[in-house]
């Protein structure tokens, strides 16, 4: 049953109320018309729970824009929600995906490479791949009763193709509920080609003001938070602490080594608890996201304190940030051979209020306790 402005509903309940369910959740399809973003195939998704969001199938069926009752969660840039025409992998020395990097709730990056540009095998690469500027196909959207709870489904594919290279294809769904504070992102990733093909992929998720706010800070399971570089190793003791904007912002990023619970899962959230979300559940606002470690073995924290580019990045992946030629050299680039498929499944939803909040970070301390205790015994 759905959970609405502090009662629930049974279906019969609520179809006695409104003329039609779009009155109280739907998905609203359109396309951009200006600028940039022309032609772009985008769709809106509102809840009625107060979450709001919209998948852009032009842009490989990412989310952009994300509100909970009105308040902003992802960050953005002034780049817009640009139509993958723009898209130039030449440009800038392979740096021209921040031509059209919009920020939003999530952008893919993939399926072929995922990080810093570069060369491997000879092969030149730009940065964090093509998967979120790929247009989508056989794009559906639907909702239905499922006994008293109304469900929508959101679906497509996104193929990234060449001659004489790889044939990967990502087959997404999207799924949220009537009176839902989240969804689920569940994808498959299928190599449709004859060759064994390297697949790298990772998560972006974007979090902005007021989330990121000074007095934000990241909710995690961590066991370790490694610095990618000196920039971040200067300011690690802070890893989780976030901080008003600063001009000149250097950013940082850490490799974070993160327990599961007892479902085998691992949370981890940005949450602000000073941030009204005007629920009646009393201040603080996060976003997490849910997952399970052995699809995405690896988690790194993009934090950008920069004056208008004030961004915290939640960021599960099979890889790290450091390119593809580092990984293979590492002996941890991941294949897919011919008709082998990968699965990955994220939750992607709001906390709201100190007891929430309070009970993620309970668990997370639960995690990384039982985590820990195997090793402190085998150490005695």
């Amino acid at each position: 049953m759905a959970r609405l402005y502090g009662k629930t509903y049974t279906r019969e309940a609520l179809l006695a109320r409104v003329g039609d369910i779009s009155q109280l959740a739907r998905i609203k399809p359109y396309r951009l018309i200006e600028g940039f973003e022309e032609g772009v195939q985008a769709l809106d998704v509102a809840t009625g729970g107060g979450l709001d969001f919209t998948v852009l199938a032009s842009r490989g069926l990412d989310i952009s824009s994300a509100h909970y009752n009105g308040c902003s969660l992802a960050w953005r840039s002034a780049t817009t929600d640009t139509h993958p025409a723009y898209f130039d992998t030449e440009a800038e020395r392979g740096r021209g995906w921040l031509r059209g990097f919009y920020g939003g709730l999530v952008v893919t990056c993939g399926l072929t490479y995922v990080g810093a540009g570069g060369e491997d095998l000879g092969q030149p690469y730009g940065l964090h791949g093509r998967a979120s500027n790929l247009p989508a196909t056989n794009v559906s959207w639907d909702g239905h009763w499922d006994g008293d709870d109304y469900l929508l489904t959101l679906r497509g594919k996104v193929r990234e193709a060449t001659v004489f290279g790889e044939n990967l294809q990502l087959t997404r769904t999207i799924t949220t509920r009537l009176g839902a504070r989240s969804l689920t992102l569940h994808d498959v990733v299928e190599n449709l080609g004859y060759k064994r093909t390297e697949h790298m992929i990772l998560y972006h998720i974007n979090l902005g003001f007021p989330v990121v706010n000074d007095g934000a800070r990241l909710v995690a399971p961590t066991v370790s938070a490694v610095p990618r570089d000196a920039d971040a190793d200067a300011k690690k003791e802070r890893y989780a602490q976030f901080q008003p904007p600063e001009a000149g912002y250097r950013e940082t990023v850490y490799f974070h080594d993160l327990a599961a619970d007892t479902s085998g899962r691992v949370t981890a959230a940005v949450i602000n608890p000073e941030c009204e979300a005007g629920d009646g559940r009393g201040p603080g606002l996060g976003v997490y996201c849910a997952y399970r470690p052995e699809q995405l073995p690896r988690f790194i924290e993009w934090k950008m304190m920069d004056a208008g580019t004030y961004v915290v990045g939640m960021e599960p992946a099979n890889c790290l940030v450091m390119g593809r030629a580092y990984e293979r050299a590492a002996g941890t680039l991941q294949f897919l051979e011919p008709g082998e498929r990968r699965e990955y499944t994220l939750e992607i939803g709001v906390i709201v209020g100190p007891e929430e909040i309070a009970a993620l970070e309970s668990a997370c301390q639960q995690a990384v306790a039982a985590r820990r205790l195997p090793e402190e015994r085998a150490a005695r």
